[in-house]
């Protein structure tokens, strides 16, 4: 591979996640976001390990300052490093490694949420995870869409303009 070839590859990885984040801000069902398949893609196809996590992380940071950070941010940017080493694991993309990636971020982000808002008891615990259920569907449809849109379109994309050498 040659270098301008990486470089290239780069700014296509990066172009991709940015066109996600905008996904993320303009009107979307609840829950219904490109923010796991942001994390896993990330993980997924850049080659440097510190780009896996630091790209992702700070377009997702960039993203909530419009949005607005909530009390549960540390909670979805630990979620959402977790999915990028998932991803910085993964020798291909699956419908595996993304359902791993959406049943991650729902634990994490949902542990957030019982720390910040309910009784720290097993019932607040299993409340709060009960609750969450819900929400669960349209993250599961979301992270598999977007994921499978990344993915394919990146794979697209690098197959037709990328392979060129």
């Amino acid at each position: 591979m040659s270098n301008t070839y990486l470089t290239k590859r780069q700014i296509v990885i990066i172009a991709f996640l940015l066109v996600a984040v905008l996904l993320r801000l303009i009107p979307h069902l609840p829950n219904f976001t490109p923010v796991t398949a942001i994390a896993l893609f990330g993980g997924l196809y850049f080659t440097r390990k510190s780009w896996a996590y630091l790209a992702p992380l700070f377009i997702m940071v960039i993203s909530d300052l419009f949005i607005g950070f909530h009390s549960i941010s540390i909670s979805v940017y630990a979620a959402f490093l977790l999915v990028s080493f998932i991803g910085t694991q993964t020798k291909k993309p699956s419908v595996f490694t993304i359902f791993l990636s959406s049943i991650s971020f729902f634990i994490i982000t949902n542990f957030g949420v019982w720390l910040i808002g309910y009784p720290k008891t097993w019932t607040g615990f299993v409340e709060c995870y009960t609750l969450a259920i819900p929400f669960f569907r349209n993250s599961l449809l979301g992270d598999f869409f977007y994921s499978g849109a990344m993915i394919l379109g990146f794979n697209y994309v690098q197959n037709k303009y990328l392979n060129l050498a």
